[in-house]
């Protein structure tokens, strides 16, 4: 009897899921391609899974966990901080994203990561390159970006050091972070249409290409329901009324733009002729799924429509290995918006990494 209660819906998502997961910590850049080497000899593996720019992945792994219970997705981060933290790397922006998940598994009482929480915060709260007005300068491995302010930058810093701040009980972190999201709010948000531009910099006071690029727009949309969630912020709270009006309008200048027959968004959002990309649609979907069951935005029919067929699109995108198909490598900031669509498409870790977390909320949301 029991068998006859089961969800196929439920089960097939979570096979999807499971080859996700196995997909995320198992690829392999077989030609050497997108190997990264640093000025001081090092090779970054861009794909590989002991990278340290893959905390979303991470993080992805730790949603699963904390609604399904699962207890392989927990060892699988455990063991990556336990290898991770005994080499170490330097601080950018990028490689400061798993300490998300740290300081969760702190919380928990998984392990003790206090020294590692404690000094990666310090760093990103006093001794991170700051641009004009005290934004956190989107520093990388290879340059600094003096003066830039890119999307990225708050869901890779400055969500782990709002809960860093969280756990470790240090408000001066949290008001710091509060601050981050309105300054890039203030310069990256188009008032046209209520996109965000990819980039901006101080240093001639522009955006580059004006490029409203997807996968830039998406990590807005993934970051902003987090926040909210994150700091309990209440309904009459000031700065979280202010998120959720930029999180509406960029929510609602992305109902047009959708794919009608994919679910998907195009690589530059407003570009029809830009190739489809999966990795920001994931990242959509998991923001919309959030925004929805959060409240955020009310339960109206576009909205959901919106949220299931971007899911379906990520869906329709999963190999039969769990690759998510459609995905483009990691890109900067051009002043062109051609070079945008001549950015090669290949498997990538932040993009099974955002189709995990988007299947994840969709488990949690409607299943």
């Amino acid at each position: 009897m029991a068998a006859r209660n089961v969800n196929p819906l439920k089960v097939a998502l979570l096979d999807h899921i499971s080859k996700l997961i196995d997909c995320l910590v198992n690829i392999e850049d077989e030609t050497g391609e997108f190997l990264m080497t640093l000025v001081d000899g090092r090779i970054i593996d861009t794909k590989g899974w002991n990278d340290w720019t893959h905390g979303i992945g991470l993080y992805g792994l730790l949603k699963f966990h904390e609604i399904t219970g699962d207890e392989n997705t927990l060892k699988i981060a455990m063991s990556w901080f336990r290898e991770r933290l005994s080499v170490g790397t330097t601080k950018n922006v990028n490689t400061m994203s798993p300490l998300l998940t740290a300081a969760y598994l702190h919380e928990a009482k998984h392990e003790n990561y206090f020294v590692h929480l404690d000094s990666w915060a310090e760093w990103a709260m006093y001794d991170m390159p700051r641009t004009e007005e005290g934004g956190l300068q989107h520093i990388t491995y290879l340059v600094d970006n003096h003066q830039q302010l890119w999307d990225d930058t708050l869901v890779m810093t400055v969500l782990p050091l709002t809960k860093i701040g969280l756990v470790l009980g240090r408000n001066e972190y949290i008001e710091e972070a509060k601050r981050q999201f309105l300054v890039h709010i203030k310069y990256l948000q188009d008032q046209q249409t209520g996109l965000w531009f990819h980039g901006w910099t101080f240093d001639g006071r522009h955006h580059f290409a004006k490029a409203r690029w997807g996968r830039g727009n998406c990590w807005a949309t993934v970051a902003i329901p987090d926040f909210i969630e994150m700091l309990k912020l209440p309904a009459a709270d000031g700065v979280r009324m202010f998120l959720v009006s930029s999180l509406i309008a960029q929510i609602d200048a992305l109902v047009s733009l959708q794919d009608s027959s994919t679910g998907l968004w195009h690589t530059i959002l407003d570009d029809r002729t830009s190739y489809l990309e999966a990795s920001a649609t994931a990242g959509f979907a998991y923001g919309i799924l959030k925004a929805l069951r959060l409240r955020l935005i009310p339960r109206e029919e576009r909205y959901t429509n919106m949220a299931r067929k971007a899911i379906q699109g990520v869906l329709d995108n999963i190999s039969e290995k769990g690759e998510l198909k459609q995905v483009s490598f990691g890109t900067p900031v051009f002043d062109d918006l051609e070079s945008y669509t001549k950015i090669p498409l290949t498997s990538m870790p932040y993009g099974q990494s955002l189709a995990l977390l988007a299947c994840t909320e969709y488990l949690r949301t409607f299943l």
